[in-house]
């Protein structure tokens, strides 16, 4: 969600992640970019899905191409200037690589509650690792250390908790864009989540 909006206010993304089963409004994540982290987490013997076995940080190294084929992959997907983004579930995982290539780049960091992330972990088909809810949690638990680290480092980090758009809380999101040098633009955000935002109402008993 939080991706798809970043991309209506201006952010350029390339060809992205068509819609899935999972996610009829599309993944919003660079299809070369995708492969591109997924190849570095195979060479350091980690899940090129991001779930198990995950990244030893020990093991985390500076590939000297790395800012060069991200580059290239924008480039050759029409790149026209200005801002660009790249949504990676992976990215904090193996944000050292990241932070070496762009250390003046804005990581947008999206929270959910650890039980429902984990709900939706349990739900989704191509989320296999684990098959319990204490494995998922751990898998959660590696995520946030992930972020204590890029905090700790003075990465420029947002925090951003996407259910207060949902039920129609817009004041942090009109933060984010305004933090990004993008701009807002309220009614088409308000049509993108929309269906989110009925069934938020619908589970809440709201009319």
């Amino acid at each position: 969600m939080i991706a798809g909006i970043i991309d209506i206010c201006g952010a350029f993304g390339g060809i992205t992640s068509p819609a899935n089963q999972y996610n009829a409004k599309g993944m919003f994540e660079n299809v070369k970019i995708r492969d591109i982290d997924r190849e570095y987490l195979t060479m350091i013997g980690a899940d090129p899905m991001g779930q198990s076995p995950l990244p030893e940080q020990h093991k985390i190294l500076i590939p000297a191409d790395w800012k060069d084929r991200v580059d290239k992959a924008i480039i050759e997907d029409g790149y026209p200037g200005g801002p660009w983004y790249y949504k990676g579930a992976r990215s904090c995982m193996i944000w050292k690589v990241w932070h070496h290539a762009y250390p003046d780049a804005k990581w947008v960091i999206v929270r959910r509650r650890t039980a429902d992330i984990v709900e939706s972990c349990m739900k989704t088909g191509f989320m296999s690792a684990y098959d319990n809810e204490q494995d998922w949690i751990k898998w959660v638990h590696y995520h946030e250390d992930r972020f204590i680290e890029m905090i700790r480092a003075g990465l420029n980090v947002k925090i951003v908790w996407p259910e207060r758009v949902v039920k129609g809380n817009y004041e942090q999101l009109a933060e984010l864009i305004e933090w990004l040098g993008l701009s807002l633009k309220l009614s088409e955000i308000i049509k993108f989540i929309e269906p989110k935002i009925w069934k938020a109402r619908k589970k809440s008993g709201m009319s």
